[in-house]
């Protein structure tokens, strides 16, 4: 972890205003990807995993129906991005292929059928307890892993992830050349290689999760005025909002925390093994901000953000993953167990 990313103190203590918030504060990590070369030891997004040679990569047995994006050509593109960013003043010919990028490209066959079988998950996520510590892994474990299958699923229209936890110390003998897919549903489905900065922050509920009760207290002007509490007036028609954007849940890739929703209302998040109310475990995000939520741009982002070029919109997508038209994909588990099936939203 070489990189800081710094949100900037929300405008407002929202439990001075509303007290009765204060009980529901959470902790979140967040995770800050910005394109890097992590290594098998680092936490990343995109990157290699710390894998045992001797257990099996995870596969997708599912029917997959789509795909079309041949995963060497999306890889030979991340590259290219890669060496683009790292000038971002402009170099003759870093946009351009590599001999070896080229003969890639030219051996690809675009008229391909995909090879009979299983898919090979493709990595999603690697977090160390020690840079993420709201991780509550179950027994010695202090490393999370999360791969996914690089289709839609019809169920679920997202890929499909898989969870593993472990512990660091006991992979001595590493996996260095695991299997890939072929070809992925979209270019989206593979992230690009990030390193993080994780920062602590503290959430409150989205107001959908909130009593009726204090939700019409949000939504009351009159309570934002008495309390003194400097919010802008022209969120008098909806203060409600403003709560939402900016001081309850943080955008991006997150760990921990407290889940977004709008796509849907809450709905159950049970353990399918035990019953056992989930909490979130991770977030996966089209976008680190939004136009409604800019509050939330780190300090060393801001000048980025102000730019209508590349850098703006590298900063704001730096994993390049897109989740339906913009979405986020929210991974649970249970706290009473880790180790019990997942669950995930799309919101």
């Amino acid at each position: 972890m070489n990189v800081i990313r710094t949100t900037p103190p929300r405008p407002v203590d929202v439990t001075a205003v509303f007290p009765q918030l204060a009980p529901l504060a959470r902790p979140a990590i967040r995770l800050h990807p910005r394109p890097g070369d992590p290594s098998r030891h680092d936490s990343s997004i995109g990157g290699p995993l710390l894998w045992p040679a001797d257990e099996p990569w995870p596969h997708c047995d599912a029917p997959h129906e789509g795909g079309g994006q041949v995963l060497a050509r999306v890889r030979v593109e991340q590259r290219v991005r890669a060496r683009a960013a790292a000038h971002p003043d402009g170099t003759p010919g870093v946009s351009s292929y590599t001999p070896e990028e080229q003969a890639i490209l030219e051996q690809i066959d675009w008229d391909f059928e995909r090879p009979d079988g299983p898919v090979p998950l493709l990595p999603v996520a690697q977090l160390y307890v020690r840079d993420v510590p709201v991780l509550r892994p179950p027994g010695q474990a202090d490393l999370l892993q999360v791969l996914w299958c690089p289709f839609d699923h019809p169920e679920m229209y997202m890929p499909r992830t898989a969870v593993f936890w472990r512990s660091a110390a006991a992979v001595t003998d590493i996996l260095t050349s695991p299997p890939e897919p072929f070809d992925v549903e979209h270019e989206e489905y593979v992230p690009e290689p990030c390193v993080l900065a994780p920062e602590r922050i503290t959430e409150y509920p989205n107001s959908l999760e909130l009593s009726e009760e204090l939700r019409e207290q949000l939504g009351d002007w009159s309570r934002w005025q008495a309390a003194d509490a400097g919010v802008d007036s022209s969120y008098a028609p909806y203060p409600e909002s403003f709560y939402h954007s900016n001081l309850s849940v943080a955008p991006g890739w997150k760990a921990g925390g407290w889940p977004q929703w709008g796509y849907t209302d809450p709905a159950p998040r049970q353990c399918p093994a035990c019953d056992t109310a989930m909490d979130a475990l991770l977030t996966i995000d089209t976008f680190e901000w939004d136009s409604g939520n800019r509050s939330w741009i780190p300090y060393e982002d801001q000048a980025a953000a102000s730019s209508t070029g590349q850098r703006h919109r590298d900063t704001q997508r730096p994993t390049a993953v897109q989740i339906g038209s913009g979405y986020k994909q929210q991974l649970y588990i249970c706290p009473a167990a880790p180790e019990h099936p997942h669950i995930e939203l799309m919101q």
